[in-house]
């Protein structure tokens, strides 16, 4: 879709939002191909709000975030960013707003949730150079707090086993197989993230949450939730999680944030499983080779948006290129090495201008 559809789209959001200021934040959600909130971000938005022309006093902020989460640190400082350019922050949710994006909402004045809207648990799953790696391909495994902390439970609760000294054996038998420094990383980084949730929502501009309600939404995200995917719907976010400042999208707003959506859904191909050898194959098949031989190809695969962050005033995109070398033996079989040859944020010029904005 063009800059100009979204741009489009944006105005009529903010326009059944009252007048606020409406940015976009989109990692993908592809199957495959997911992309995460990271620091690099956080330049983006200054540019962003740096176009912004009315006061702080003057400007309502609405985020309409997408996203499975990424950097637990981002939050703090995008919130706290925003923040320094307008009275009033909201988060809208389309969709999924998972991990990190939720720990966004806590630090937003009020969360206006899509009927399709999702939050999510907030236990960090980490990984560093002391992770266990996977067996079958040797990447680093990430590491749950839950399942950390599920394992303790099973061998009390489930085995049964309650002598210290037992409990002891179990959990060396624990840091046989996972470094005791690893275990240590998941510990430090739950705590970080509990401060983190704690901290947003006290930055809230609203003091309708006093510190043990604080406590108790922190303790039902990070631990009480058990699956890092259970998806919070809006109804679940204000009566089981304590979260009150969630609120039902109106007919006309609920409508406009779905369209914006989609056209983001359309441009970064969400609802598409990444599968770039198949891509590379139905770009440039190859025959059959002959006896002994090898037919081959380097495909390069059209350029993927990973992320997008977009107002009235600009539009960034951070885009990955690639190329898969793909080949065929005389079975008929393919076989294909994927090469990434750029990563980089770029301006999206307006349809109107030669030139970025």
């Amino acid at each position: 879709m063009s800059r100009a559809e979204r741009l489009a789209a944006i105005e009529e959001l903010q326009a059944q939002r009252g007048g606020t200021v409406v940015l976009g934040y989109f990692t993908s959600t592809r199957p495959g191909y997911e992309s995460h909130m990271a620091m690099d971000v956080i330049p983006i938005f200054y540019e962003h709000l740096s176009a912004l022309t009315s006061s702080p006093g003057e400007t309502k902020i609405d985020l309409l975030l997408s996203s499975n989460g990424g950097d637990g640190v981002v939050p703090w400082k995008l919130v706290t960013l925003i923040r320094d350019y307008c009275s009033e922050f909201n988060v809208l949710v389309p969709y999924r707003c998972f991990s990190a994006a939720t720990l966004m909402c806590l630090g937003a004045d009020s969360v206006i949730m899509h009927p399709m809207g999702m939050l999510g648990p907030t236990d960090p799953t980490v990984s560093n150079d002391f992770n266990p790696t996977n067996p079958m391909n040797g990447r680093v495994m990430g590491i749950s707090v839950e399942d950390v902390a599920s394992y303790i439970a099973l061998v009390k609760d489930d085995v049964g086993i309650h002598h210290e000294d037992e409990l002891i054996q179990a959990f060396l038998k624990l840091a046989e197989n996972i470094h005791p420094l690893a275990l240590g990383n998941v510990k430090r980084h739950t705590l970080q993230s509990q401060m983190m949730g704690s901290k947003l929502l006290k930055s809230r501009s609203s003091d309708d949450l006093e510190d043990h309600e604080i406590e108790e939404v922190i303790r039902k995200l990070t631990s009480q939730l058990f699956f890092h995917g259970h998806p919070i719907n809006r109804l679940e976010a204000r009566e089981d999680i304590g979260l009150s400042f969630v609120a039902d999208a109106t007919p006309a707003v609920r409508d406009a944030m779905w369209k914006l959506y989609s056209l983001y859904a359309v441009d970064n191909r969400l609802h598409e499983a990444w599968q770039p050898i198949q891509e590379a194959i139905a770009l440039e098949p190859l025959a059959v080779a002959p006896a002994g031989g090898v037919n081959s190809a380097c495909v390069s695969l059209p350029t993927f948006r990973a992320v997008s962050v977009e107002s009235s005033a600009r539009s960034d995109v951070y885009e990955e290129e690639y190329e898969v070398t793909i080949t065929r033996d005389s079975t008929g079989i393919y076989n294909g090495n994927i090469g990434i040859i750029k990563q980089a944020w770029r301006v999206e010029p307006d349809e109107t201008t030669s030139a970025p904005k």
